[in-house]
């Protein structure tokens, strides 16, 4: 049975491109959007199984869609689309709840096989930067230097801080409240005795805690 699928770009000849490209039994494509308020209109018209985001959309863009979608219909997997291999764009789409990330540079072979995991549930087969970025993110260990003040937690929460994730983005990757994210933050920040986010980056990248 082809899997049911909406596109969301906000370029007309990627679309057209994606629904050649796609054509076949695997696939059906249910419908198509320009942006990322349309495509979680169209996510709940047409129930598709899985839905392709790219992640660069005016307006609303991939990413917020992926979280609307996520939020009001968690039975949908999502795969974001992209041509910028970015780890921050990985790390927000982990957090958020993405299936895979995939580049637009892809082949078709690896894009139906992503779509068709999706839809069964299944973890993205590739070993990929979406599944080396959620490693990073899941991985509680603190790194083997007798000298790093911080506690599990928060080393973990430094992880996601030096990719880039907002506070809202890190309490929905740990599913913790934004307040406690809010104070792990501060502890990171007075125990590395630096006065903000970039250079608690620049210090976690340095140790190699990312």
């Amino acid at each position: 049975m082809a899997v049911k699928v909406v596109i969301a770009d906000d370029h007309e000849v990627v679309r057209r491109g994606l629904v050649s490209l796609l054509a076949g039994p695997e696939v059906t494509i249910v419908g198509q959007a320009s942006g990322g308020d349309e495509a979680v209109k169209l996510t709940k018209k047409t129930k598709p199984s899985v839905v392709l985001l790219d992640v660069r959309m005016p307006g609303v863009d991939g990413l917020a869609a992926l979280e609307k979608i996520r939020a009001q219909m968690p039975g949908v997997r999502c795969i974001m689309l992209s041509t910028f291999d970015n780890p921050t764009y990985v790390a927000r789409a982990v957090a958020a709840g993405a299936h895979d990330y995939m580049l637009k540079g892809c082949t078709r072979a690896e894009l139906i096989k992503s779509i068709v995991m999706a839809a069964a549930g299944e973890q993205p087969a590739k070993v990929g930067e979406l599944r080396r970025v959620a490693t990073t993110m899941a991985n509680r260990a603190t790194v083997p230097d007798g000298d790093i003040p911080l506690t599990q937690r928060e080393t973990q929460v430094l992880r996601h801080l030096a990719l880039g994730l907002s506070n809202k983005e890190i309490a929905q990757s740990l599913t913790i409240s934004v307040e406690t994210v809010k104070e792990h933050v501060q502890n990171i920040l007075r125990k590395l005795a630096v006065s903000d986010r970039t250079q608690a980056a620049v210090w976690a990248v340095r140790r190699g805690i990312v």
